[in-house]
């Protein structure tokens, strides 16, 4: 009866937790409309260290940079510059000075040994990421802008320094915007410092504006892809869906991101500022995330300048937490972040010691095992309680099958006498079920079992495991289509699981039961193969204390 009941838990727990991730969602906080003295303050506010416009000397142009004195003709061919570093490569447009492409030299698209580096651009997002715009007056030319970069080389090689490349654009009233980007060679963050140098002689005022664009993502119900910010040190995800009913956010941001299942693109403000984010899909299905800050002007032969950091790499915590900006937040793991996250932690520990996850996960099942020992000695010595009244419970529900009150009275009664509580058995377990999603979460969402090899068969422990791969599709099997080895192992650990427990007595029950088994193994069919290995190790551990248990109080 124990076992039935648990396993009913844990199904109404799977429905519960699926239908919460599709149907249930925090509210979006209301968007309050702007006063004329709130404006007027959000147009004043700026930066700490950097001035609201400074004069400019007639500087001198750097040195290999382009005059910023000479006009730029926007008819003229763009050239794109290609900048490598061990990390990744990134192509930049002189047309908007945007990112064309960006390609992780540390990943790959697929786990085949012969595929294609992970590009985060897509090919079909025809105006690049990072564009900026201005708002306002005497820079409406900017979008079509043809920047000049200041290298002559159309590649760069950045293996050993810091190098900084430099975008100029000169406007037709005398406005030169600059882009510069500063690259290094051990970092996944690049220096974004846009300037805009009024030589003009009227003000120029207006917002700037910054881009991130990519395709827009096919929502997961196992975990968050889409657009995503910090505000007011509140983590925002928002669903793809909602843009329509809310699409601008504002507060203090400390990043704003497109982020997929392992993958994000980020812009980090280097100071924390009231800004903007907007959110727009494009009819070409792109999505874009733009950070826009308070409205200035600029006065004549004065300057402004906007610094940002800019991130294009894998969402790994360890990696983020070490930027000390807040961008670590965005790897969040729901209701159960509290338990996933030591999770992890410990998983990357045993990692470090052993290089495989297969095996990480392993040991990491083993210690959580022992953690939960006395909870899983006090369920498995109530179900022997049970088993040993069990046949005086079969008397009972058959000498009073047509007086059910009467029953119910009598079976608490021999409860009673024996001393055995018939929820002693299923509390523990349930105990368990919050650990079981926070490492279901944990596991379908680290990008370190992404394409990470276990042995044999299983060479991608993010993804479902497949012996063989046959030409047809089968029922409620995702592709690829092959045989879960993995799944149909800890399908039988569950029957074993069920043998070995007291049958229920209510016949209903029984012929639930008999199905438990195969219902799960269809469940867990799609389920990555870490997740699954977790799962069958978890059983055969408990089959293992189960059977301690049963000859310790025999």
């Amino acid at each position: 009866m124990e076992q039935v009941r648990l396993f009913i838990a844990i199904a109404l727990s799977f429905l519960v937790f699926f239908l919460w991730t599709i149907f249930v969602e925090p509210p979006a906080p209301p968007v309050t409309p702007e006063s004329p003295e709130t404006k007027e303050s959000a147009e004043t506010v700026q930066p700490a260290g950097i001035p609201e416009s400074t004069a400019l000397p007639a500087p001198e142009p750097e040195a290999g940079s382009t005059d910023p004195s000479a006009p730029v003709s926007a008819a003229r061919s763009a050239r794109t510059i290609r900048v490598n570093t061990p990390l990744y490569s990134v192509e930049i447009s002189e047309k908007g000075a945007v990112f064309q492409s960006f390609v992780l030299k540390n990943y790959r698209e697929n786990v085949a040994a012969d595929s294609p580096l992970k590009q985060l651009i897509p090919a079909e997002l025809s105006g690049g990421s990072i564009r900026t715009v201005f708002t306002g007056g005497g820079l409406s030319e900017l979008k079509d802008a043809v920047f000049t970069a200041d290298t002559a080389s159309g590649t760069v090689d950045i293996y050993d320094k810091k190098t900084d490349i430099l975008f100029s654009w000169q406007s037709p009233d005398n406005i030169v915007f600059e882009k510069k980007f500063s690259f290094s060679s051990a970092s996944y963050l690049i220096g974004l410092e846009s300037r805009i140098i009024n030589r003009s002689v009227a003000p120029v005022q207006g917002s700037l504006a910054v881009t991130l664009a990519n395709s827009v993502p096919e929502e997961s119900q196992y975990a968050f892809e889409g657009p995503s910010a910090l505000i007011d040190n509140s983590l925002e995800q928002i669903k793809i869906k909602n843009i329509e009913d809310k699409n601008t956010y504002s507060g203090t941001m400390k990043w704003i991101a497109i982020e997929s299942r392992y993958f994000l693109s980020g812009i980090i403000p280097r100071e924390n500022t009231p800004a903007r984010m907007l959110l727009t899909q494009t009819k070409d299905n792109m999505l874009e995330n733009s950070y826009i800050v308070p409205e200035k002007s600029i006065a004549p032969n004065t300057q402004q300048i906007y610094g940002f950091d800019l991130f294009f790499g894998p969402k790994n915590l360890n990696l983020l937490k070490s930027f000390e900006n807040g961008l670590d937040r965005v790897v969040n793991f729901g209701f159960f972040d509290l338990l996933a996250k030591p999770c992890l932690w410990m998983m990357n520990q045993i990692h470090d010691f052993i290089p495989n996850y297969g095996v990480a996960i392993i040991i990491l099942t083993i210690m959580i095992k022992i953690a939960l020992w006395p909870l899983g000695n006090k369920s498995y010595k109530s179900m022997n309680e049970m088993k040993r009244i069990q046949p005086l419970m079969a008397e009972i529900r058959e000498k009073y099958k047509n007086n059910k009150k009467k029953m119910n009275e009598e079976l608490m009664n021999l409860y009673k006498i024996y001393k055995v509580n018939p929820m002693g058995g299923c509390l523990p377990m349930l105990l368990q079920i919050p650990v079981f999603f926070a490492l279901y979460r944990m596991l379908y969402e680290a990008i370190e079992l992404r394409h990470a090899p276990f042995f044999g068969w299983i060479n991608d422990l993010s993804a479902p495991d497949r012996l063989f791969e046959f030409g047809f599709s089968i029922p409620f099997m995702e592709p690829p289509y092959g045989i879960p080895v993995l799944t149909i192992i800890m399908g039988a650990t569950m029957l074993l699981q069920q043998k070995m427990s007291p049958p229920p007595g209510d016949p209903g029950q029984a012929k639930m039961m008999m199905f438990m088994p195969v219902i799960f193994t269809v469940i867990f069919i799609n389920f990555s193969s870490g997740l699954v290995l977790y799962w069958l190790i978890n059983n055969i551990l408990s089959i293992a204390q189960q059977y301690y248990v049963l000859k310790k109080n025999a």
